[in-house]
């Protein structure tokens, strides 16, 4: 399928574009139309993907780990939030994980929880017992693409197959959007 100007194709023919946990995580995900395209990983992150590759910005969803804390327990999340978006990170997600404090998860900590590249962090394939807060916008959406687990490919899905993930949680966290491009 041609979007923007790159061809996906079926993810299964091309497992080797995907990390570790994303394959197994798709082995999991029965039926589900997920589609795969290789990219210059220097331009992974999304204005620069999304100027590379000719996909506008309200086509492309990010994934964030936040991490939240109540006194000594600590606990993350995968956010899904259009590219155009911001999250709510103090205010709906910090209530929906119940904690005190919540804030995106250091780079380090978010590549070692996932076992993904930073600029690369998808839901598919997080840890199971980690919520997937799907903004409504997100689920809402027609084809979107989403991080692969690393920096050289992207993925494409719909806001549906998102919102049909395990653990996923189809609520409002953006917080403001940003001009679209």
């Amino acid at each position: 399928m041609q979007f923007g100007n790159l061809d996906f194709q079926p993810v299964a023919q091309h497992l080797e574009l995907v990390a570790a946990p994303v394959r197994e995580a798709l082995a999991e995900m029965d039926g589900a139309e997920v589609l795969a395209a290789p990219i210059d990983p220097d331009v992974a992150d999304t204005a620069a993907f999304c100027e590379r590759y000719g996909i506008r910005m309200a086509d492309g969803a990010n994934c964030v780990i936040v991490e939240g804390r109540r006194g000594d327990v600590v606990r993350h999340a995968v956010c899904m939030i259009l590219a155009t978006d911001r999250i709510d990170v103090n205010g709906a997600v910090r209530r929906l994980l119940d904690v005190k404090k919540a804030s995106f998860a250091a780079m380090d900590t978010a590549t070692a929880l996932t076992a993904m590249e930073y600029g690369g962090i998808t839901p598919i394939g997080t840890p199971a017992e980690w919520p997937i807060l799907v903004d409504q916008a997100v689920a809402a959406g027609g084809h979107l693409v989403i991080g692969s687990g690393v920096r050289a490919s992207k993925l494409l899905v719909t806001g549906a197959v998102l919102a049909s993930l395990p653990n996923a949680h189809v609520v409002p966290i953006a917080k403001r959007a940003v001009p679209a491009q």
